[in-house]
């Protein structure tokens, strides 16, 4: 049985799906892109709009990553990769970088348990001599979706029913299995790393592709690795029931109490390196979110180690107010055409205008501290420094008012961008299964088994014709993942794999 793309075209009975100005959409999919790889075009309406219409829902806690805790640090230099990136935090083996780390959990609100089944954010803000520099990942090396333009959806389907006000797990099963490219993350979740024990027990990600930059201006493609040094170390289903209710907020307090006993959480900093002439040939689509790069032809490089030796003083001030965005790099750092990306490049900034205010960047945990805080921004609700006194506002001047400076001009795409600008099908692609197979095969029988009962567990809520279309998913990664599923859901796994196709 070959797998194949299960995209649901829509029905002729179906309403007509619009933006709220009523105008028809005609993909609901996929982002308006220059060739298949990208990058968006910023004419795409629909995505804008869905996305800030998304980032606006909720008020004021964050819509997603709204439980977290964190604190101060820094990231110092252990080898050199000046051959790679002109990045001058990076410049020097011994270069140390004040920084400042956000963990949290993503789909629960402000007051959930910190022992939920959920990715954990992993937000590093590096206080840089060339401004601030963020590196906004999370606790594993892909995500649920590839395309910006479905987040809204995924994460409804993780809060409460409209309706009823409560969860259930109908609505991220539905999605799951009708979005088969989650497969590969659904995985990782419900396996044993789905439930890190503390905030300092896990890795931490870049999760997409990035680039550096160097003096020659030669890009290279990379991702980013956190592998702490304290050890992976996770809670079962049951264990993490029992922390919910006794201690709810029990990593929280976990990261404070170690630092303030001297403990200090550290993390080996590493990256992938990919050449751009290996990307154009590379057998996985580089820039795609919900795949990794397999070690074994992109080996870890440790350059750098991340170590946490400070707490705030108050939450509200310095956490909750804390505001990261990928968009924010610095000379020697680039983007790439990851579609999952291009989104969050407008959507992180747009959301903290909404949630923290117009001059969010101004707030201590936010402002710059060695580099220049020059610009021609004015006013704007909670303007709390002098708000540019007497100087002028507008450039270009001749009153000798910062100016750009073009010797820092990043390099653009090394190809030209090329390709009808339309709405690709990102599930052209639609070998969802190789590496969730490949990764059940990689744990352990007992390993595989607790996977297993974790999503029966999930499901058992679920409809019966959603677990019927999720089973072949898991039956088409390793038949043996398929067959545990539905033995433990009471179902017939020649009839998921004959139900599920419909």
């Amino acid at each position: 049985m070959s797998p194949k793309s299960e995209r649901n075209d829509a029905q002729p009975d179906r309403e007509q799906l619009t933006t709220a100005s009523g105008i028809p959409v005609s993909d609901n999919q996929n982002s308006l892109t220059v060739g298949p790889r990208g990058p968006i075009l910023i004419e795409d309406f629909h995505l804008i709009e869905k996305n800030q219409h998304f980032n606006r829902e909720r008020v004021p806690e964050r819509v997603v990553h709204a439980k977290g805790a964190g604190a101060y640090g820094y990231l110092r230099v252990t080898a050199d990769v000046t051959k790679w990136t002109k990045a001058r935090l990076f410049s020097a083996v011994g270069e140390r970088t004040e920084a400042f780390v956000r963990f949290s959990t993503v789909a629960g609100e402000k007051g959930s348990a910190d022992a939920a089944r959920d990715p954990r954010g992993f937000a590093v803000k590096l206080y840089t001599q060339d401004g601030n520099y963020d590196i906004v990942g999370n606790n594993t090396p892909i995500f649920f979706i590839r395309d910006g333009l479905k987040f809204p959806d995924f994460i409804h389907t993780q809060k409460r029913d409209p309706q009823t006000n409560v969860k259930h797990p109908n609505p991220q099963w539905d999605f799951w299995s009708l979005s088969p490219e989650s497969l590969h993350q659904v995985t990782i979740l419900f396996s044993d790393r789905g439930i890190p024990r503390t905030f300092r027990h896990m890795n931490g990600y870049s999760s997409h592709t990035f680039s550096w930059i160097n003096a020659d201006g030669e890009r290279v493609w990379i991702k980013y690795h956190f592998k702490t040094r304290q050890g992976i170390e996770t809670l079962n289903r049951e264990e993490a029931l029992r922390i919910a209710g006794e201690d709810p907020d029990h990593a929280t307090r976990d990261l404070f109490t170690v630092i303030e006993h001297g403990d200090y959480p550290a993390w080996r900093v590493c990256v992938q390196i990919m050449t751009e002439e290996q990307a154009k040939s590379y057998h996985i689509n580089p820039f795609d979110l919900t795949k990794v790069w397999p070690h074994g032809d992109f080996p870890l490089f440790e350059f750098a180690e991340l170590v946490l030796n400070q707490n705030p003083q108050n939450y509200f001030a310095e956490v909750e107010q804390a505001a990261f965005s990928p968009a924010n790099v610095v000379p020697g750092i680039g983007f790439s055409p990851d579609k999952m990306l291009q989104a969050r490049l407008f959507s992180y900034h747009d959301t903290h205008l909404h949630r923290v205010g117009t001059n969010y960047q101004q707030l201590p945990v936010n402002r710059p501290r060695a580099a220049q805080f020059n610009n021609y921004q004015r006013d704007g609700a909670m303007r709390f420094d002098d708000n540019g006194g007497p100087s002028i506002n507008y450039e270009p001047n001749s009153f000798g008012g910062p100016a750009e400076n073009r010797d820092l001009k990043e390099l653009a795409y090394s190809e030209a961008l090329s390709g009808l600008a339309t709405r690709y099908d990102h599930r052209e692609d639609t070998d969802y299964y190789t590496q969730p197979g490949n990764l059940f095969r990689l744990l352990t029988p007992d390993h595989q088994a607790r996977l297993i009962h974790n999503i029966v567990q999930d499901m058992k809520p679920a409809n019966r014709d959603i677990q019927l279309r999720q089973i072949r998913h898991f039956y088409l990664a390793d038949p043996a993942y398929g067959e545990g599923v539905a033995q433990g859901l009471g179902i017939d796994i020649e009839e998921a794999i004959e139900e599920g196709t419909k």
